[in-house]
């Protein structure tokens, strides 16, 4: 009876064992399949899940003053990136991931089911470093930091429209970031990186390409000269209650651009202060007509002539000419006046005489030699030429207007550059906004002696004699011209809106500095160039010799050496 039993057990003992051998073969099997036969392909099934190729974003060039002061820099950030099909199966996850990024929960769904065949999409460009260690520490899988980098601009709204502002993606929008940005652009490395399931990088495997940083930029602004135009230049724009304000310093011995401000500005560090027209650059792309400014070179036109010297005479009486059927008026009856005078009372009269003396030819080239209507070359994008017709269309009335600033338009930067041509001894110089080595751009617009007898002109002009008291400065000899136009919207000329203007340049001795105010629609009873313009030059320039250490011109001992040096005997 125990035989069968015995025979039975080693019947099933034989099965198990045959069973648990046939389990190791085919587990055997399967290994060697895996670690040797399909080792490459899984390999590489591995590796494309968690073997990446990612980008190393690459540092923008700075911008620099010509102090060698940053006035645009990168700093790195991080911006939050997820993957898709890893997030969405993990629903239970978005609600604290959107509370950590200010998301709502629905809207974080959607973008990332619309987007589920992708493999990369940003969560949330340039987060705080707070946000992104929140958003690690909720460990969510396909949820990662990109590193990147945020432009920032130190000086803020004073130097706005000069350098513009950048996207989210750092390329260059407006201003000289859009000029440049082929220059300060750098090229995106790449290396090869093991990420885990979360998205992180758990390790380097190999540099690919190295990130090429882009090159700086220096300008020839100057930051202290910036912020004390932009600081006056607002100031004087609130008090008038005007409409908006433009200034340029050129340095007259090159062309330099050391200072370009506008009102209203904006902030480019935080985009949202960003409203309407506030981010074009009024120096450079606004027209204006010049009014009295244009006076000088009226008066070039006529020294260069050869009809006019400095001392010869105008008749005003009675203050006021018929041209056609328009006529010519001056704030009162100067009577019989040289040119001095002539361009120190700002005589409108006198100035259409002149320029109805002088022929059409010879005053259409001295304008067109001092820079208006065209551009000037500063290569700022979207810069305006002006507006100067052709001579051969001109009328009487045309040509007698256009001797006190009317019929023409210039841009800010135009109006500084051809006083720099004054101050300079007739050699006008393109304005330059980028330091470089390339030969300077200069030819001349008059004759040195037309340049000195404009000199002392506008001299006169900003004494006690003159329209231009208010933008003298102590110590210093400063010649200069005051302007105001009537507003000219939509092809008539606006009652009650005025551009108050001054242009001019210290130490008339030897001048270093151009200036150019303007101020538009100031509000009330002042709205005259030297009552409102003046000032603002005055300022500025008072802080600007100061801070460049320009020794002045006009103290009492060297007056007193002057008046001796002249009375003594030849």
């Amino acid at each position: 009876m125990s035989e069968p039993k015995t025979t039975v057990s080693s019947w099933r003992r034989g099965v198990v064992l045959g069973a648990f051998a046939l389990a190791f073969v085919a587990v055997l099997a399967r290994a060697v399949d895996l670690q040797v036969l399909q080792q490459d392909f899984l390999q590489g099934q591995g590796d494309a899940r968690h073997l990446r190729v990612v980008s190393l974003p690459a540092h923008r060039g700075m911008i620099l003053d010509r102090n060698g002061e940053p006035m645009a820099v990168s700093t790195p950030v991080d911006s939050v990136w997820a993957n898709p099909r890893e997030t969405l199966l993990h629903p239970e996850q978005l609600a604290g991931l959107a509370r950590v990024l200010e998301m709502n929960p629905r809207d974080l769904h959607q973008r990332l089911a619309e987007r589920a065949e992708r493999e990369f999409v940003y969560l949330r460009r340039h987060v705080t470093p707070d946000v992104g260690r929140q958003v690690m520490a909720l460990r969510v899988p396909g949820v990662a930091l990109q590193r990147e980098y945020r432009r920032y601009y130190p000086m803020g709204e004073v130097s706005a429209h000069v350098l513009g502002f950048t996207n989210i993606d750092d390329r260059g929008q407006e201003g000289l970031e859009l000029a440049y940005n082929t220059w300060l652009t750098g090229e995106p490395g790449a290396k090869r990186v093991v990420r885990d399931r979360l998205g992180r990088v758990i390790r380097d495997v190999e540099n690919i390409r190295p990130a090429r940083p882009g090159q700086d930029l220096t300008l020839t602004i100057d930051q202290r000269l910036q912020y004390l135009a932009y600081r006056e230049l607002k100031a004087a724009v609130q008090a008038h209650g005007a409409r908006a304000g433009s200034a340029v310093i050129l340095d007259a011995r090159n062309g330099d651009v050391l200072a370009m401000v506008n009102q209203p500005s904006y902030n480019p560090n935080n985009r949202g202060t960003l409203r309407g027209d506030s981010a074009r650059n009024r120096s450079v792309t606004d027209l204006i007509e010049p009014g009295s400014t244009i006076k000088p070179f009226t008066v070039a036109a006529a020294l260069e002539s050869g009809q006019f010297q400095k001392e010869s005479l105008l008749q005003t009486s009675p203050g006021r000419m018929r041209v056609g059927r328009h006529t010519v008026t001056d704030i009162r009856d100067y009577g019989l006046i040289d040119l001095t005078t002539m361009i120190s009372k700002s005589s409108n009269v006198g100035a259409s005489k002149l320029a109805l003396a002088v022929e059409p030819q010879q005053l259409w080239e001295t304008f067109y030699r001092a820079g208006f209507g065209r551009s000037t070359g500063s290569g700022f994008p979207g810069e305006a030429g002006g507006n100067l017709r052709d001579f051969f269309h001109w009328r009487d009335v045309e040509r007698a207007t256009m001797g006190f600033g009317y019929g023409l338009s210039v841009t800010p930067l135009q109006l500084a550059q051809a006083y720099g041509a004054i101050a300079n001894e007739g050699v006008m110089f393109t304005p330059r906004l980028v330091v470089s080595d390339a030969p300077r751009e200069a030819y001349r617009v008059m004759s040195p002696h037309s340049a000195q007898s404009l000199m002392h002109m506008l001299e006169v002009a900003v004494s006690r004699e003159g329209t231009g008291i208010r933008a003298s400065v102590e110590g210093y000899r400063v010649a200069g011209k005051t302007g105001t136009a009537r507003k000219l919207v939509d092809g008539g000329y606006a009652k009650g809106l005025y551009l108050s203007l001054f242009a001019g340049m210290a130490p008339a001795s030897d001048p270093r500095l151009v200036m150019v105010v303007i101020i538009d629609e100031p509000r009330g009873d002042q709205y005259y160039g030297g009552q409102v313009a003046a000032p603002v030059f005055g300022a500025v320039m008072r802080g600007a010799l100061r801070l460049m250490d320009i020794p002045p011109d006009n103290l009492p001992g060297l007056r007193s050496a002057a008046r001796s040096s002249a009375e003594a005997p030849a």
